[in-house]
């Protein structure tokens, strides 16, 4: 798929919308989720298979979680994005603003100028989910990021093979004063020697970065998704603990409250 790059000045958006982080080291937190559209991987298990292309209109959210979605014309405008964040930013009510999608990181040259911008308005921190495999348009946006959250795909997960950018990124974020954990999605396809190479990419930038091992998690209807079994998900926690000091088992807690 050719990439299409993002305008300075302009984003394509899936939706803008408050829920409560289901994932990783902020799971439970309240944000803002900023979803962008386009992704350049294909992965097996991708539950967003919907932002792989632009639509022609996005949804966003009028009053924060309670789902009363307006639709406006995609590509939005920088300034109509900065208006629907604030409008969503009660007092008190998020702990920051994420970054999904789709990859956020194809819309790199939009992300530079928008993030300060929305820092300032909302005093929000930033935090980016990724496919952690776009090191040279990490490396334009990571000035201004307080935290990242990034893949590593395992190829008998994914069917994707990313390796050497993996290693790349995380060693930008290891260089940097950005908060940084890695997550990879196992299933009963996992490949027990690809994590023991996922460990041993981690440990060499730094064993201190918290590993989380995320197990598919299927929804009703959802046949094909196969869970990894209980035993196995041990054994693959003990086996990543022989690189990293903290890794932790947390499926997508946030199918399980609904907070699609």
């Amino acid at each position: 798929m050719a990439t299409q790059i993002a305008t300075p000045r302009k984003a394509r958006l899936i939706e803008v919308f408050s829920a409560i982080q289901g994932e990783g080291l902020n799971v439970g937190t309240r944000q803002i989720f900023i979803r962008f559209a386009l992704c350049d991987l294909r992965c097996h298990f991708c539950d967003s298979a919907h932002t792989w292309s632009v639509p022609e209109v996005c949804k966003i959210e009028k009053t924060p979680g309670w789902r009363d979605f307006e639709t406006h014309t995609n590509p939005v405008m920088l300034t109509d994005l900065l208006s629907w964040v604030a409008r969503q930013n009660q007092p008190g009510l998020h702990d920051s603003i994420s970054l999904t999608g789709g990859e956020p990181l194809l819309s790199a040259p939009f992300l530079v100028q928008f993030l300060p911008e929305v820092r300032s308005i909302s005093g929000l921190p930033i935090y980016l989910e990724t496919g952690g495999h776009r090191p040279e348009q990490l490396s334009q946006v990571l000035p201004y990021l307080d935290s990242i959250g990034m893949d590593i795909k395992l190829p008998s997960v994914s069917g994707e093979n990313r390796w050497q950018a993996h290693q790349e990124f995380l060693q930008l974020c290891g260089n940097s004063q950005v908060e940084v954990f890695v997550k990879i999605i196992i299933s009963s396809q996992t490949n027990p020697a690809e994590l023991e190479q996922a460990g041993e990419l981690v440990a060499s930038v730094n064993p201190a970065i918290p590993v989380f091992l995320q197990p598919v998690t299927a929804l009703p209807g959802e046949d094909s998704v196969v869970v990894p079994a209980p035993d196995r998900v041990l054994s693959w926690q003990a086996l990543m603990k022989r690189f990293v000091k903290q890794v932790r088992v947390i499926p997508q807690t946030h199918k399980m409250m609904n907070q699609l």
